[in-house]
């Protein structure tokens, strides 16, 4: 009884530290909003966020399903296998690289259409596989399509590795 006792007091005491820390905090955020930043300010700002070009996303998404369609076919010993694993990676790095190209000639105020055609041009691809591939193998086909995706991650992995490390 003493022990459960002793328990609700020590929980009770730090959920009260806890709720002292979060007053602490929105204290400090309490006062006026924040400035607009100048064009001098936006554009430092601007220099110091690394961007990674669309275009290495879109060679790293066709490199890494190169590579992956050669080892599992060279583990599997099916070819079948291997081009299952090349189409998925090419159903989403050339629709990618067809939305690159968009942007970089300008269609910012169409990038809703230009996703709309990327995801478009994915599914077509995805739906012409059985077509395309002889032997095609769903999972393999899956994996290159998972695989390819990925490389928004690692690019935007490698982007922050850049800039904290300044290289």
């Amino acid at each position: 009884m003493r022990g459960s006792h002793r328990q609700k007091i020590a929980s009770a005491s730090s959920a009260d530290s806890w709720e002292q820390d979060d007053d602490q905090h929105a204290d400090e955020g309490a006062g006026a909003p924040a400035a607009p930043l100048t064009a001098e300010q936006a554009q430092q700002l601007r220099g110091r966020i690394r961007q990674v070009s669309p275009w290495w996303i879109v060679g790293a998404q066709a490199g890494a399903g190169l590579l992956a369609a050669w080892i599992a076919g060279a583990w599997t010993g099916n070819a079948a296998i291997g081009w299952s694993v090349a189409w998925g990676a090419l159903a989403v790095a050339l629709p990618a690289g067809v939305f690159a190209r968009a942007l970089r000639r300008g269609a910012g105020s169409m990038v809703l259409l230009w996703e709309w055609v990327k995801l478009g041009l994915t599914v077509a691809l995805l739906l012409a596989s059985p077509r395309v591939v002889p032997g095609l193998d769903w999972l393999a086909l899956l994996a290159g399509v998972i695989l390819a995706t990925k490389m928004y991650w690692v690019a935007f992995v490698f982007a922050r590795r850049r800039r904290l490390t300044g290289n």
